[in-house]
């Protein structure tokens, strides 16, 4: 008699089996890549520290184009100007669009705000109505004191883990700068991880900062390189 542990096992081959051979029927051709493992792709084998370096590493073995596994994401990275051209300028219409991820339809309400729509004629109008009533040069001169008073802040602090000896990390002296030029604009006020009980939009805010920049750069299930 099969023992539960043996057939469980049997159950999981046969389910990942089919689900791989469903993916593969389904999906088109891909380009060369590097070899990914289940579940993770090829996460384990970027280096976000040096991840242009890396890529220019990968397009000398596998061309100018070739494919990645972001988890269960596929992506084609193009490392070549004449390539990145076709793709950032001449067929920019079929690469436009951004994927579909839980986390920034629940942000967004689905989609419905301009950062995270999908191109069509009501992104068109959305864009039309935020460089008109929000983006005008009149309304980003109206901000201009208080982005140079948290630039000037951020380089006093700089400044002073200078004078001290203490490593600055920029990446995330940046998204704060960013979090806090926002939170000023659309609040009217700082919100400091010092204080405990503002900590959460600080938070918030730098989430929604990585989730647009994210949704900026990976485009419908593609990213570029260009070296």
């Amino acid at each position: 008699m099969l023992s539960p542990l043996l057939i469980l096992c049997l159950a999981i081959s046969v389910f990942f089996s089919f689900f791989l051979c469903r993916k593969t029927l389904n999906n088109p051709p891909f380009p060369p890549g590097p070899r990914g493992l289940p579940i993770i792709g090829n996460l384990h084998q970027l280096n976000t520290s040096a991840l242009p370096l890396q890529l220019w590493k990968f397009s000398t073995k596998y061309g100018p184009i070739f494919s990645l596994k972001l988890g269960l994401r596929p992506a084609i990275v193009v490392s070549s100007p004449k390539l990145a051209k076709e793709v950032m300028k001449d067929h920019d219409l079929q690469f436009c669009g951004r994927p579909r991820l839980l986390g920034q339809q629940k942000l967004s309400y689905n989609g419905v705000d301009i950062a995270f729509s999908p191109y069509n004629s009501y992104w068109r109008e959305m864009r039309k109505i935020c460089v008109v009533h929000i983006l005008s040069s009149i309304r980003v001169s109206n901000f201009s004191s208080i982005r140079h008073f948290e630039v000037k802040q951020m380089m006093e602090k700089i400044s002073m883990h200078a004078s001290s000896s203490k490593v600055t990390n920029l990446s995330d002296a940046l998204v704060s700068l960013t979090s806090t030029i926002i939170c000023r604009i659309a609040f009217g006020r700082r919100y400091c991880k010092r204080h405990m009980e503002n900590s959460t939009v600080h938070t918030q805010t730098n989430s929604l900062n990585f989730d647009f920049l994210y949704s900026a750069v990976v485009k419908k299930q593609h990213f570029s390189s260009k070296f």
